[in-house]
Parts: C-alpha cells; structure tokens; sequence
C-alpha cells in the first residue's frame, strides 16, 4: 500500500511499500476562489480504480474546514483560512474497504500547514511617541528607538521583514532601517529658536521592496533646555524715584535681566558693584519671577543727598562649563535712584528735655524752652503747644512761637516732685504734621519745713538710775525731702546753762540721747520732768524746732526692767523684789475671790427664801 502528498500543490507523488509516508500539505491563505480549494490528494496501492477503497478524514477542521472525496482521496478546504488565525491543522486519514469497512492501512497523522501571504503591515504598538534630548547636541545623538511588528510569517520569504525610513522630520533626524534608532542630524539645534520636532517614521515590509506593506507612527521630540544663554538686561540703565520716608526693609523698586533658557537655567543672582550706594540698598530675586527686588537698608534723607546711582550684576545659579569657559557669563546695568521729597514733621533738636526748678518759683518764670525745626526744602514756621492730656492741671504754658516753658500754677514739691508734660510742635505751612517730645520737669525742694521728732517718745528714769546713763535714743523727721541725705543736729537749750538733771547727747548719726547727769531719782519727790530737745536740720536756710520730751520717774527692778510707774505705787516698801510684788499680788486675788464668791452665795440664799 502506499499514499501519495501533495507538497506546495505541486502534485508529485511518494511511492512507500507496505505503509503510509506523509508529506506535509499546504493551503493558501486568504484563498478567494469561487471553488473550493484543492489540497492533495490520499492514495492506496490497494487502490486498483475498482471503487472498493474508501478514504476517511478525522482531526482538526474535519467536515467543517477539510473535505474529501471519499472514493478519489481529493482534500479541498471549504473556506478561505488565516495563517494568523491558525498556522496549521492535524488530521488523520484511514483506508477502508468500503464492503467490509475493514482498514486497509493503520490510520496515521498528517499536517495542513497555512501558507502564508503578505496580508499584514507593520504595526507601531506603543505609538505616538514622545521622547526628548538635549538642544545643542552634536550629530548623531541618541533620541529614542521606534520598534514596528509584522504579524505575517518571519520564516517564509518577506512578508515579515521590517525596514525603517522618515518620511517627515529631516534633516533634523534620522533613522536607522534596521533597528528603529532615531538620532540627531543637524548640529546645534537651539531650544530658544525651535523646541519640539513632530517626526513621521515609516516601517515596510518586504524588505522595503515595492508592493510590500506599511505603516507609520508620530514622535513628538522636545529639546530639552541647556544652559547656553545668559542673562541680558533690557535696558543699560534703569531709573527708580524712590520717597525719602521710605521704611528701612521695604521693596523700593524691581528691575530683571532676561534669561532665554527656562527652569533652573533660567534663575538669576543680582548683586550690587560695591560703589556709590555705600550700603543704602541691598538686592535680593523673587524667585517665582526672577526679577531683581532693590531692598532700602538704609533712612533716607532728601535734604541730606538726593539722589544715588551704582551698578547691579546679573549671573546664572546654574553654570553650564560647555558655554561657561570661555569668560563671564553675566551682564550688568546701571541703577540710578532719585530720592523724592516728603513734607515731614518738625524735629526736636533733642529726643527728650529734662528741666529743674524749686517749689518756690514765682509765677510766670520760665524754666525752659523747646526747639524743633521744619528739615524740608521749604521750612516752614513752627508753632508750640502743651498736650492738655499731660498736663490736666495746667501747671505750665509754653509761648507757641519761641518754644519757651513758664510756670503757670505755684509748685509743690510735697504734692508732685516731677511733671512729665508732651509738648507738640506744629507746621504752620501744614497743620497736619506733627511731632510730640517729653519735657520732664523735676521740682527741687526748698527748706520749707522745721524737723521734729520722728514719734512722741513716752520717756521713763529709774529711780535707781546712775549719772550718765542713756535713758532714751531719739530721731527726727523732716517733710522737706526724703530721709536719705538729710542731716540733723540734737542739743538742748539749756546748754551753756547750769543744768541738774538731764541732758542731749548729739551722736553725730541722725541720732541722739537722752542722758542723766545725777542719781537719786524719787517719786516722792517729783514724779515727772520735762526737757526740751532744739533739732535742726541741714538745708538752706536752716530750720529749726524745739520739743519738749517729758521723762516720768518710774520703779524698776534690779536689772533696771521697768515695774511701775503709778503714783500710788509709792506707798509700797521699799526694796521689794518681784517675787515678793508677786505673792502679794497674788494673795490679794485669792482675797477678792472668796469675797464675790460669799456674795454669790448669799444672793442664790435669799433668792431661795422668797
């Protein structure tokens, strides 16, 4: 038995003995016969023509997709087919005897393989693309790769071979027909003239032949920024008016040096030539808008300079060595600043006035004067006044044109040492500018006031006491001024004269005392003693008093403590100590006790009895 395959439809046969050999079949995509399509042909040597053989086909397609005649052996597909679909079919055939339906031959596996035809173009599947690269960059840079896909057959001829060209984009770039590398191919290409490139690329199949297929995809190319410019000012000379009443710290004016490149290429650094400006300004970028912002770091004055004019620099953050190395890569222009006048308020030759006068100053004497001065190119008069506010009970007036402060109410120092006043100076040219200083007034003490004692001393001797012994220590008390600084002097006026019983001792410290000159004090006697004390102070002119001090004659005990200093105490004896005063007084308490507690009784008894 043998079989015979069709191989590419050519017909030719393979005669094996005794078995089936198959040869591969084939079928030609996309047929569009109005037939069927002829596949190969099955055949057994059994096969004598009589029509005793009968061909059978299972597997893949069967019925459906293959056919065959059952007697010939003739396989025809049934509709056209799509290699890309389903490159090849398994099947088997068997020979039977159509009486018996005996197999002839073992059944045995054969393939119908799809040929194929160039029935896809090439396909971009990531397409458009967007790829970038760095503007300036020489000839033949790498950009990006473009990779196109042919569904068709890559083993068989060239349906699948895929080959690149531009089509739009020179002669900018290129690319590569194998591999799909696009790179640059125009030297120094700038950002700042043109940015982004839109380049066409064509894949084709067939090797690129004519009748093959094709198809294109869009790269949008940006060229990204390089620092290769540097910053240009717009003008060689910028004119700023600035008022002299500017606040030190404020933005007086902007300037800017344009930059072609963008993102951190395009940030400047301004700095001020060290020159004419002598510190007034600074100048610092806004960094959202690059502008220079010229800072005032100094008060400006119109009177004093009118006008300033000094260099500013612009430069890159960002240096770029490739376009940087061949000398400075800056600009630089001229800033001049006229300073504008401003009507301003008059001003004090001084900050603060501090004046001194004494309590007894006659009305209308002046004690002072103020002086304030208009600055401005037109200086104007100034006119004075007292801040009613500081002044409430109106103690002072100012003369309103010469500045000059008198007393208006009499001064005490006693009442107010100090009178803080505000006085405000007024343009006449423009009322409405002001200024105010402090005028502190301070009152100086004058001696008006006698010292006296600083409290009414209770005084006591002891009959026991001795001659010299310092019975009181004394002080004296001033309204005049503070305690602090004062000076004062004790004496008694009987000094100089005979005296007996006491005397002042001045110890030289603000302080004196009261000193005994005999012994022998007695109740008996003279119970109370009275000494005048003449205090007198330091101040000018001096004053002076006189008090009296009275001294009781008291008992004391051994230690000079004080016991009593009551008349009727003198009946007691003599010499008694204290613990006997005790006992006695002791006994005179239980002796009144048991009296009102007899009375008590008594009271509670006839009480009982009505």
């Amino acid at each position: 038995m043998s079989t015979a395959g069709r191989s590419g439809g050519s017909g030719g046969f393979q005669r094996v003995k005794r078995g089936w050999v198959w040869n591969q079949f084939f079928v030609l995509e996309e047929y569009m016969g109005s037939d069927p399509q002829y596949v190969g042909k099955l055949h057994t040597d059994l096969d004598k023509g009589e029509s005793a053989v009968k061909y059978t086909l299972s597997g893949e397609g069967a019925g459906t997709i293959f056919t065959i005649d059952q007697t010939t052996g003739d396989i025809h597909a049934l509709r056209s087919l799509d290699r890309e679909e389903k490159p090849y079919y398994t099947l088997r055939a068997q020979a039977v005897d159509i009486e018996t339906n005996r197999p002839l031959e073992p059944e045995s596996e054969f393939v119908i393989k799809v040929q194929d035809i160039n029935d896809n173009e090439p396909k971009f599947l990531e397409g458009p693309y967007t790829a970038s690269v760095p503007e300036m960059s020489p000839v033949g840079t790498y950009v990006t790769k473009v990779t196109a896909t042919d569904a068709d057959d890559p083993t068989y001829g060239n349906s699948a071979r895929v080959v690149y060209s531009i089509l739009h984009g020179q002669p900018y770039f290129s690319v590569d027909p194998k591999t799909g590398v696009i790179r640059t191919a125009l030297p120094n290409m700038d950002r700042e003239v043109k940015e982004l490139y839109q380049v066409l690329i064509q894949a084709k199949d067939m090797g690129g032949q004519l009748g093959g297929l094709a198809g294109t995809t869009t790269i949008n190319i940006t060229l990204s920024d390089v620092n290769d410019n540097p910053p240009r000012f717009s003008k060689s000379i910028f004119h700023l008016r600035v008022p002299e009443s500017s606040a030190v710290g404020s933005a007086v004016g902007r300037i800017k040096a344009h930059d072609l490149d963008i993102g951190k290429n395009a940030e400047v650094d301004y700095n001020i030539i060290p020159g004419d400006e002598r510190g007034t300004f600074d100048i610092t970028t806004n960094e959202h808008n690059q502008e220079g912002i010229i800072i005032l770091r100094r008060p400006l004055d119109y009177e004093t300079r009118k006008a300033y004019t000094f260099k500013v620099e612009a430069s890159n953050a960002h240096l770029d060595p490739r376009f940087h190395s061949f000398g400075p890569y800056k600009d630089t222009a001229t800033v001049k600043i006229n300073i504008l006048d401003v009507d301003e308020p008059p001003v004090f030759s001084k900050p603060s006035y501090t004046m001194d006068i004494h309590e007894d100053t006659q009305l209308g004497t002046t004690i002072g004067a103020v002086t304030a001065q208009d600055l401005d190119a037109g200086s104007s008069p100034v006119r004075y006044s007292i801040d009613w506010k500081s002044d409430l009970d109106s103690f002072f007036d100012i003369d309103p044109v010469t500045g000059t402060i008198s007393i208006s109410e009499l001064l005490d120092r006693e009442s107010i040492a100090q009178h803080n006043i505000t006085v405000v100076a007024t343009k006449v040219n423009n009322p409405v500018l002001t200024s105010r200083v402090s005028v502190t007034v301070h009152v100086l003490d004058v001696n008006e006031f006698p010292p006296e004692l600083a409290i009414p001393y209770e005084t006591f001797v002891c009959e026991s006491a001795k001659v010299g012994q310092v019975i009181q220590i004394i002080s004296a008390k001033d309204q005049d001024l503070p305690m602090t600084g004062q000076k004062f002097s004790f004496k008694s006026p009987q000094e100089g004269l005979k005296s007996k019983n006491f005397t002042i001792k001045d110890f030289g410290n603000n302080t004196a005392g009261v000193v005994t000159l005999r012994k022998g004090f007695r109740r008996r006697t003279q119970e109370i003693y009275h000494l005048p004390v003449v205090i007198e102070d330091s101040g000018l002119p001096v004053k002076n008093s006189t008090s009296t001090l009275t001294i009781r004659v008291c008992a004391c005990d051994s230690d000079g403590a004080l016991l009593t200093c009551n008349a009727e105490a003198i009946f007691l004896p003599v010499g008694l100590s204290t613990g006997a005063l005790i006992a006695i007084l002791l006994c005179i308490v239980i002796l009144l006790a048991k009296f009102i507690y007899k009375r008590v009784l008594k009271s509670h008894y006839c009480m009982a009895l009505d």
